[in-house]
């Protein structure tokens, strides 16, 4: 029956074509990407599965008052199997990241070009190419009247892409329900160009902002004032010691150490002959999950920052637009890793590898409610980029994949 469900999907290419076509021209931003959010796309991919047959198709609403509709849609739709036991997810995002300038561009982005083997577009790769391979594979069964073993679900989330409250978390914490801790849970937004990484893991993430505040003054007279730049400048060296501070090595994380890197910075004064009494930069630290964020790490931070405030007489202030202690790891022994491992396997020919990252993916929702989530596709990465594409093979083969893990669920 796989064969059958296999050869089904290759015949599906033109399909999911067409199907890229007609979302990539419907984008779906964010309000905070000047947008209104996923409801068109959303209603118009509901249209879609319920033509091809998918049961059980519904809406839920995460409240926002700044989108017409007052709300931000995510869908979930079901092909029902012989049991009911546990469901295979495939979650993908429908909301996309603006396509940038423009003129970087080769093409319309939100108008889809067919070349070299690839779709061009926005949104073609990230995430709409997990999003049409999961549509695919559903459909070869109810194509095929092939029923599975167990319930499958599409899980279309919207606000991926600007931290989910809209999206997937909104779902986990109103909704909780929905998913079950015997569960198979896949999300195809992340991977490598060879479709070998597993992702099981994340780094802790602390993004962090720094206010120093001083006394400004004129610049030839800077023992008037107390100058916030370079008490900031020295903090900034300080923390370099972060990296001895929590020196544990984690191979299974590329890079397989904690990084603590600043990065924005903010303007202080306008002019070269002003000593600032104000200055705000930003730190980017992924920490591995052994340590604590909040017991551990931000008190050693919290540590230099008093040294800096004493040493310059300024007050120093931290904030935080992110910050997220790891989730549990996904076991590299739980079903869904050795479904999707054997599936890789005979799909793609490839020796799959385990692996962590960085941290800030949508799978740590489901992870800190217990249920093993892995992150898979097999991408060219250029989400996000100018040009961004989708290589059709890679739509094809992912889809094999899912009905492949689907085809050997116990």
């Amino acid at each position: 029956m796989l064969e059958k469900i296999l050869k089904r999907i290759d015949g599906y290419q033109e399909d999911m074509i067409k199907l890229q076509t007609e979302i990539t021209a419907i984008p779906a931003l964010s309000p905070e990407n000047g947008g209104d959010g996923e409801h068109d796309k959303a209603e118009y991919l509901k249209k879609v599965l319920a033509d091809f047959g998918f049961c059980d198709i519904k809406t839920f609403h995460a409240p926002d008052d700044r989108c017409k509709t007052k709300a931000r849609p995510s869908v979930i739709a079901k092909v029902r199997g012989k049991s009911s036991a546990k469901t295979f997810w495939v979650m993908s995002h429908t909301d996309i990241v603006p396509p940038g300038e423009l003129s970087m561009w080769n093409s319309d982005p939100y108008k889809v070009v067919v070349k070299d083997g690839k779709l061009f577009g926005r949104g073609v790769e990230d995430n709409q190419q997990g999003l049409v391979s999961s549509v695919f594979t559903f459909k070869a069964f109810i194509d095929e009247k092939i029923t599975p073993e167990y319930d499958l679900g599409l899980l279309l989330v919207a606000d991926e892409e600007t931290g989910s409250k809209y999206g997937l978390g909104y779902l986990i914490k109103q909704h909780p329900e929905l998913f079950g801790k015997n569960d198979i849970i896949c999300v195809p937004d992340g991977g490598n160009p060879d479709g070998t990484m597993i992702e099981i893991a994340e780094k802790s993430i602390a993004w962090m902002k720094i206010r120093t505040t001083g006394k400004q003054c004129h610049g030839s007279r800077p023992e008037c004032g107390i100058n916030a730049h370079r008490a900031n400048a020295h903090l900034i060296v300080k923390f370099d010691a972060l990296y001895k501070d929590f020196p544990a090595r984690d191979e299974l994380f590329e890079p397989p150490i904690s990084t603590f890197e600043p990065t924005k910075k903010d303007a202080n004064v306008p002019n070269i002959n002003t000593i600032p009494g104000d200055d705000v930069f930003y730190m980017d630290c992924r920490v591995l999950p052994r340590y604590d964020l909040k017991n551990e790490v931000l008190p050693r931070m919290r540590a230099y920052a008093d040294e800096v405030e004493k040493q310059f007489g300024v007050k120093i202030e931290f904030s935080y637009p992110q910050i997220e202690q790891a989730a549990p790891a996904t076991s590299g022994d739980s079903e869904v890793v050795k479904l999707l491992s054997a599936a890789v396997r005979d799909i793609y020919k490839k020796e799959p590898k385990l692996e962590g990252i960085g941290g800030g993916t949508v799978a740590a929702f489901f992870r800190r409610a217990g249920i093993p989530c892995v992150v898979w596709s097999r991408l060219d990465e250029s989400c996000h980029q100018p040009n961004e594409y989708c290589i059709i093979s890679n739509m094809i083969g992912d889809s094999k994949v899912f009905a492949h893990m689907i085809m050997n669920m116990k």
